[in-house]
């Protein structure tokens, strides 16, 4: 696994992430991404809604912390050469949950989704408490550790995964 610390770089803002940011981020951290590499994307978002406790206020529940800007299509095109075999986040949907129209240039209101489920087969992984490894890493300079995520023994019901990540 790799981790791209977004977090550390815009706290708690909410904002769309471009391709270009993500390459400034990845420069400054020294993080390389490799084929079948599982990317994570850490965004301060699950740490923050265990904050609220039982009760996040509505207004701030869908545009708290980054996100991928699925609407910048080199973004799209570097996810698609990246060859990673999972794109992992610890917010709602890794991309920014769109309302409106459906933009002309990707048909659907979750490029992502739709790109890495349908087009690729790259799993997405979402709502991942993911505070102690960026802590951890961030600690001893490192972007990079063993990551295992298996499934739960749930005969045809389908499953979450349950990852470990070992540094």
């Amino acid at each position: 696994g790799v981790l791209i610390d977004l977090e550390r770089h815009f706290g708690r803002e909410f904002r769309g992430i471009d391709l270009d940011t993500l390459k400034q981020v990845m420069a400054e951290d020294k993080v390389v991404v490799e084929p079948g590499d599982m990317l994570l994307l850490h965004t301060g978002y699950a740490t923050q809604v265990l904050g609220w406790g039982f009760d996040p206020p509505r207004d701030k529940y869908f545009t708290t912390c980054t996100y991928l800007d699925s609407q910048d299509q080199a973004l799209l095109d570097w996810i698609a050469e990246s060859k990673i075999s999972a794109l992992v986040a610890d917010n709602h949907t890794v991309e920014g949950i769109m309302t409106g129209e459906v933009p002309k240039i990707t048909h659907t209101l979750l490029p992502i989704h739709h790109l890495c489920l349908f087009l690729l087969g790259v799993p997405l992984g979402e709502l991942w408490y993911l505070h102690d490894l960026a802590m951890w890493l961030r600690e001893h300079d490192r972007s990079r550790f063993l990551l295992t995520a298996p499934p739960l023994r749930l005969p045809t019901a389908g499953s979450a995964v349950t990852p470990i990540a070992t540094v």
